[in-house]
């Protein structure tokens, strides 16, 4: 689901069809700034990348003309919608219906124009100055056509735009990306039925760098991969060795949005997910698993001390303490 990051921007992850009439979309991550007048994607969520690292594509929200639902365009593509930007059609994926419908009414907001009325006292003075620059009422200017976002846009010399896609940079991003990768699809292996899968951001134990992983829950564990094709866990955290899993109360000191930690014996996970609804959901996910699996308010604390009042030399040892009181 879209949600407002802490500079006040929409952003979220949506699949786009880059190549036109490809059929092929990738997972991006998407800003919507409206200060800058701009829709930005990046490979992942910038707070991911290396510093500086350039954006995928650009568009000005001035060149969006619509955006509306696109299944009987695209019945082949679930949850699609279509941005019509100058002489192109962007085709974009959402995670869901609901998705769907909230990017389509966010950015049809964003880029809605009020026309003034002809009224207008500050309209009528434009007019006039338009009718006095030349005769007829026709101003004569010269035009340009660039490239902005992968579109071609023609606009008068006396304003200059800066095209902010670098295609070539762009390619090589693309050529490294892993992020296409359906982020839902999920492995079922024969033992323990999974609970929930999908890909997040965790923190490195040693580098404290952040790195994208495809992180999976069972009955009796959390295991995250390098990408859902692998077959082999990175790490497999038993459930019994975690103390609890909330959202993470170091997010602005970290500077992570949708960031929560999961808490165990040895090392506290630091785990970014993709939106606030998502991250919810994999505490909620987890914290059942938890409860499923020890029961009703049995935390790892009382699991052992539960194993220590089982040990018999234990036991006499506190059936001779009472004795002598």
């Amino acid at each position: 689901m879209p949600y407002v990051d802490r500079q006040n921007r929409i952003c979220g992850f949506l699949d786009i069809e880059e190549n036109e009439n490809s059929g092929k979309f990738l997972r991006r991550y998407f800003i919507l700034d409206t200060r800058e007048d701009s829709l930005v994607w990046y490979m992942d969520n910038p707070q991911n990348l290396p510093s500086g690292s350039p954006p995928v594509g650009v568009i000005k929200l001035t060149y969006i003309s619509k955006v509306s639902d696109a299944t009987k365009l695209r019945p082949k593509a679930e949850f699609c919608f279509v941005m019509n930007a100058g002489m192109r059609k962007y085709f974009l994926q959402a995670n869901d219906q609901q998705d769907l419908v909230e990017w389509v009414n966010v950015l049809n907001k964003a880029t809605k124009i009020t026309v003034p009325k002809q009224s207008d006292p500050l309209c009528q003075m434009d007019n006039a100055n338009r009718q006095a620059e030349s005769p007829g009422g026709k101003k004569q200017v010269s035009y340009r056509t660039e490239i902005v976002g992968g579109v071609p846009i023609i606009t008068p010399t006396q304003k200059e735009e800066v095209n902010e896609c670098s295609e070539g940079a762009d390619r090589n991003y693309l050529k490294r990306s892993q992020s296409h990768l359906p982020y839902f699809t999920a492995k079922h292996p024969p033992d323990n039925a999974i609970i929930k899968a999908g890909y997040c951001v965790k923190q490195g134990a040693v580098m404290k760098n952040w790195k994208r992983r495809y992180f999976q829950l069972d009955e009796n564990t959390i295991g995250y991969f390098k990408s859902e094709l692998e077959k082999e866990p990175l790490r497999v955290i038993p459930l019994k060795e975690v103390h609890k899993v909330q959202e993470c109360k170091q997010s602005d000191i970290m500077m992570r949005d949708n960031l929560f930690e999961i808490v165990t014996t040895s090392r506290t996970f630091y785990v970014q997910a993709d939106s606030p609804e998502d991250m919810h959901s994999w505490i909620k996910a987890i914290s059942g698993a938890i409860v499923a699996q020890r029961g009703p308010g049995r935390s790892a604390a009382s699991m052992r001390q539960a194993r220590r009042l089982s040990n018999p030399c234990i036991q006499r040892f506190a059936l001779f303490f009472l004795l002598l009181k």
